[in-house]
């Protein structure tokens, strides 16, 4: 990872250092650009078709870290740390609908060198995107909407609410941990396959979750943004190709949610077996193998043949 155009930022060393450790195992180069009302962290690289990635609430653009590589080899990858996220700064105002999709516009003019890009959006990042894509629909070539929250009202599961609740009112390595341990299907699995930039994310995490101007952006977009259903005219007002990839047991968006979207909308749905709400983290072979057939890619993005061992199942 290479650096240019880095604004003074107001994280502490210990937090930069960790989100640098993060940064360098991944292909992409850093940013800041001024987009809307928010200095943002704008990671790039890759050649080929734009594909812009928006990560979840409480998350970062590092989150996206096991399937980048394979991305990065046949598109142009953008992805940018959400409004008040990971080193996104906010300048003026408040976070709301209006203020995030005008942001998204500005990246997707500023980075995307005029081709419409496949848009992805994750948890928030998806209620973000799906907002967009119901007015702006001639600016992208496709919507993938990833265990997206703001397709129904914000209703977790109580097994994930109490922990997150106690992750953000207290946190700690221990509440962090407890709360994580709900966000996968299998926690130490997850662990190993990440390897060695596992405990960065862990730190990096908490780290963010301390910061005053993250807590703050949660506290104005959760409401305002991911936890209210979209109105379903607006969800109709979608004119792009649509798809949607969901962890069978995620615990934040149940899967009958993008069940239910999917048979209103006529949206083909993928579904991520053992995994709950992160299948780019968790599965990252299976949500390759589900992004690139969502896309139409040709095999050489993929890793893996799609079939009965790809964790993916399908359907229109």
């Amino acid at each position: 990872m290479r650096t240019e155009e880095r604004a003074t930022s107001p994280e502490p060393s210990a937090g930069q250092q960790t989100r640098d450790q993060l940064l360098s195992a991944m292909p992409l180069t850093e940013r800041q650009v001024q987009l809307a009302t928010v200095s943002t962290a704008v990671l790039e690289g890759g050649d080929g078709p734009p594909i812009v990635l928006l990560h979840g609430q409480g998350e970062f653009a590092a989150i996206w870290i096991k399937v980048v590589p394979d991305l990065a080899r046949t598109h142009r990858v953008i992805v940018p740390d959400l409004p008040g996220h990971g080193a996104s700064a906010v300048t003026e105002g408040r976070l709301d609908a209006d203020t995030v999709v005008t942001w998204l516009d500005e990246l997707i003019e500023q980075t995307c060198r005029g081709r419409p890009p496949v848009l992805v959006g994750h948890l928030l990042g998806g209620a973000i995107a799906a907002r967009y894509a119901a007015h702006h629909s001639g600016r992208l070539a496709q919507l993938i909407l990833v265990d997206t929250l703001g397709l129904s009202l914000f209703r977790p599961a109580p097994s994930f609410a109490v922990p997150m609740m106690g992750f953000v009112a207290h946190p700690t390595a221990k509440s962090r941990d407890r709360l994580f341990n709900r966000c996968f299907y299998d926690w130490d699995r997850v662990g190993e396959q990440t390897g060695e930039q596992w405990e960065p994310l862990l730190d990096y995490a908490l780290d963010r979750a301390r910061t005053p101007s993250v807590q703050t952006a949660l506290r104005q977009l959760m409401p305002r943004v991911a936890m209210p259903s979209l109105p379903s005219g607006d969800l109709d007002c979608i004119d792009v190709p649509t798809v949607l990839i969901h962890g069978r047991h995620g615990l934040q968006v149940r899967l009958r949610t993008a069940e239910s979207a999917s048979a209103r909308h006529g949206w083909p749905l993928y579904v991520i077996e053992d995994c709950r709400d992160d299948p780019a983290m968790e599965q990252p072979g299976a949500f390759i193998d589900a992004l690139c057939t969502a896309m139409g890619a040709s095999g050489e993005t993929r890793r893996a043949a799609p079939g009965r061992d790809s964790g993916v199942k399908g359907s229109a």
